[in-house]
């Protein structure tokens, strides 16, 4: 089924859980659709973020991808295998990083860890080392890989989870909520290092995430679904243009600022010495009302967010039902991320 140069490949994938609640004659049996019929096709190298409110099926369909879960019908491939069927084999072509479980040794330090997972995979001692070295500069993890990982913070974690699923040089990569719980600073790292492995060795990268700075910044695609169905399936580039053009301005001033008005500007709260700013930033730039803010006040702290992603997806949800229908990947979207 999979194409050359396809990573994953889903046609009409569904996964339904069977469930019983009750005692005695009282018993009930329910049935419950967690991924109903997705139907995906996704390129080598490519980055896709598959996002979601909780329950709509994202988990469910990556332990699909994985193995971990059989399918109640349809297909699916990944790198040309049955995930279900052939998972001995595929596991060493894919790494997974789930955010709230730890693939590391929590009284080991990392070092004992890649020791164990080359193992593992029966890598070959030297091209390991290698590997081992490179990966250890790169993710910035010398100064903690002899401390055991219940003494990491949290970023320190999953900077070494993600150098953990890539020892064994995987060609897809699954990330689920990879930086829950990370300061601003160590998701952005995480970030970058991300691109930074799809750039240089092309893995292909499945993401899922409720952190819109996640997905505008790793994701070239993404994938929206909801109650287990496809509703929106396009470039990232369009997302941010129909729905993260608005920003979070956070500003807490020294003295009670001057009042200033700029189109695009909305209040959110307002105290004595804060503004909480909703900025449309394709009508007014978020520079120039940072320079407004600067103008009406001595400002002590500032910080700028990204709208909270489920409201970004309930507007999809909202678009997509006025559509009338899914919104299907273009051909230049499936042969190309550019």
């Amino acid at each position: 089924m999979t194409q050359p140069n396809t990573a994953v490949e889903l046609q009409n994938l569904s996964k339904t859980f069977e469930l019983r609640s009750g005692w005695g004659r009282k018993r009930v049996r329910k049935s419950v659709v967690a991924v109903d019929g997705i139907s995906l096709s996704i390129p080598a190298g490519q980055t896709v973020a598959f996002i979601g409110p909780n329950g709509a099926g994202k988990s469910t369909t990556i332990k699909m991808l994985t193995g971990i879960l059989h399918p109640s019908s349809g297909q699916a491939q990944v790198l040309g295998y049955t995930p279900w069927r052939e998972r001995r084999t595929l596991v060493r072509h894919i790494g997974a990083v789930f955010g709230q479980r730890s693939q590391l040794w929590y009284h080991l330090p990392p070092r004992d860890t890649f020791e164990l997972l080359a193992r593992i995979y029966s890598l070959d001692r030297a091209a390991f080392v290698r590997r081992r070295d490179m990966l250890i500069e790169r993710f910035g993890l010398g100064e903690f890989l002899q401390t055991p990982v219940r003494k990491l913070s949290l970023g320190q974690r999953m900077r070494a989870e993600v150098a953990a699923s890539l020892l064994h040089a995987p060609r897809v990569l699954f990330l689920d909520e990879p930086t829950i719980g990370l300061d601003v600073i160590a998701r952005q790292e995480l970030r970058d290092l991300i691109l930074e492995w799809n750039r240089d060795e092309g893995v292909t990268v499945f993401l899922t995430s409720h952190d819109a700075g996640d997905i505008e910044r790793v994701a070239r695609r993404v994938v929206v679904i909801n109650h287990g169905r496809v509703v929106l399936d396009d470039k990232v580039s369009m997302l941010r243009r129909q729905y993260l053009g608005s920003k979070i301005l956070s500003v807490k001033f020294h003295a009670p600022p001057a009042a200033f008005a700029l189109p695009g500007v909305t209040t959110l709260k307002a105290s004595e010495y804060a503004l909480k700013l909703e900025v449309d930033t394709r009508v007014t730039p978020i520079e120039q009302v940072m320079t407004e803010v600067l103008r009406a006040g001595s400002v002590a702290d500032i910080a700028i967010e990204d709208p909270p992603l489920e409201e970004v997806i309930a507007h999809i949800y909202g678009r997509s039902q006025e559509a009338g229908g899914r919104n299907q990947p273009t051909a230049e979207l499936l042969a190309s991320e550019s």
